[in-house]
């Protein structure tokens, strides 16, 4: 039996008896995965591998590797909207992100992976284009705080949120470097909220008088 792109459908002894639980379990294996390798680096077989399913079930549900990559960013959208909404405060939301980024720290080496291997151009423009839309929210939220004095407004919102962004994951992106400078492992409890403190003060503060 074949879908309608042509991909073979598992034999019913392939299926799994609970859908959801089996996809659950892909999505996770497939983070681990494209955390340790990136997309490129990453294979179906070894996702099929670490998840304890057999190949075939992930074209079956996900069409694929890209089909996974794109249901993970999905998720992670998702999971951004309802975790930071626009009225949380800035301080608490970059605070938020740090802990965040310790968490679940396969999105944030799945988000260096990305960007180590950008072309500069988007395999995928519609999830492109959500990712940006999220992004220019974002920026018009930094805008309208600082019109509010509550952030600096001598700082471009785009730079700022970039810088934010990027210093959110740091922990998890740079842990060696973090083990230089504060002595300890970056997902030691302590440290991340020590950190997460002092990044909320640095980024949070208004202009001066």
């Amino acid at each position: 039996m074949t879908t309608s792109k042509g991909r073979r459908a598992p034999a019913p002894h392939e299926r799994q008896r609970d859908p959801e639980r089996t996809k659950a379990k892909i999505l996770e294996a497939a983070i681990e995965e494209f955390a340790a390798k990136g997309f490129t680096g990453a294979r179906v077989s070894e996702i099929a591998a670490r998840a304890g399913v057999n190949q075939q079930l992930i074209a079956y549900y996900f069409d694929g590797k890209e089909g996974l990559y794109r249901e993970i960013g999905r998720q992670w959208r998702s999971y951004e909207a309802s975790e930071f909404p626009d009225d949380m405060d800035p301080a608490e939301m970059i605070k938020h992100y740090v802990r965040a980024s310790v968490d679940l720290k396969q999105g944030s080496r799945m988000l260096a992976w990305e960007g180590l291997a950008d072309t500069g151009e988007d395999l995928d423009e519609e999830e492109a284009r959500e990712r940006d839309a999220r992004l220019q929210h974002e920026v018009e939220q930094i805008r309208a705080r600082q019109l509010a004095g509550e952030i600096d407004d001598r700082v471009d919102p785009a730079a700022l949120h970039l810088v934010a962004l990027s210093a959110a994951n740091a922990l998890t992106v740079y842990p060696q470097l973090a083990r230089g400078l504060f002595g300890v492992r970056a997902i030691t409890p302590e440290l991340v909220e020590h950190y997460a403190e002092q990044l909320a003060l640095l980024l949070s503060r208004p202009r001066p008088e």
